[in-house]
Formats: structure tokens, sequence, C-alpha cells
């Protein structure tokens, strides 16, 4: 069994941070995907993925702090758990966005492709290190997750072809 310090740790720290980077990350990619498949503009499809990044953001940091004030939990502070949560789900939507300032879509997509992959197995690994969740069980839960909603993304920008 983890140590109070560690176990305090994880669930102020660890867990808003998980929780922002994997919302962050997987609800950002049918948005940006789909624009980017819609409109052939990568820098269209970078202000959708910024909007969604930073909104996303801010949502999840209130919804976090407003979630409970740590007294009865132990979660800690809701304002840093709020703003560690905010910081990450904008990380996790930006890491894929960045890529789409490149004005070649071919080169943004497949840079962004690569981006998306190395998010997905950052979560997993923190998922793996810090909530115990093996290895291999954690990346298929994660890939899946992330993959279904990328697909959708394709899709959704293929929908007029």
């Amino acid at each position: 069994m983890a140590n109070s310090k560690t176990a305090t740790f994880v669930i102020q720290k660890v867990q808003p941070g998980l929780l922002g980077l994997m919302d962050g990350s997987v609800s950002t990619l049918a948005p940006i995907f789909a624009t980017a498949g819609l409109t052939g503009q990568p820098i269209k499809a970078f202000y959708v993925g910024l909007a969604a990044s930073l909104g996303a953001g801010i949502s999840m940091g209130l919804a976090e702090a407003l979630s409970d004030d740590g007294t009865v939990t132990g979660r800690g502070s809701p304002i840093i758990r709020g703003s560690i949560t905010a910081f990450a789900t904008a990380l996790g939507g930006m890491l894929h966005t960045l890529p789409f300032l490149i004005q070649n879509l071919h080169s943004a997509l497949h840079l962004a492709y690569i981006v998306v992959i190395c998010e997905l197995l950052l979560i997993a690994f923190i998922r793996y290190r810090f909530m115990k969740t093996p290895l291999i069980k954690t990346i298929l839960q994660v890939i899946v997750g992330g993959g279904i909603v990328f697909l959708l993304g394709i899709y959704l920008g293929n929908a007029t072809s």
C-alpha cells in the first residue's frame, strides 16, 4: 500500500493532471481532424484546435475546482486541482494542434498522428506509473478509447467526399 504522502500527491496532483491530459488529448481529436479533412486547410484546423483546447481547459478546470472543496474527500485545494486540470487539458489538446501550423496538410496530418500516438502512450505510462494499472491493459484502454474518437474525426472529415 502506498504511503500517505504518495497517496496525497497522487489524488491531489497526478489525478487532476491525468484527468485533464486525457480529456484534452481525446476530446479535441474529432473536431481538429474533421476540420482538417473538411477544409483541407491546416490553419483552420489549428484555430479549431486552439479554441477547443482552451475552451476545454477552462471548462475542465472549473468542473474540477467546483466538484468539491476537498475537505470531505481530502483531494486538496480546489483552486490548485482546477488549475492543474485546466493546464493539463489545454496542453493535451494543443500538443496535436500545433502541427497544423505547418502549411502542408499532408505533413501536418502525419506529424499530428505521431503526436497523438505519443500523447496516448504518455497517458498510458502515467496511469501505469501512478495508478498502478498494468501497462498492457492501460495501453489497450487508452489506444482503443483515443482511437475511436480519432476515427470519428477522420470519418467526419471525409463526410463530403
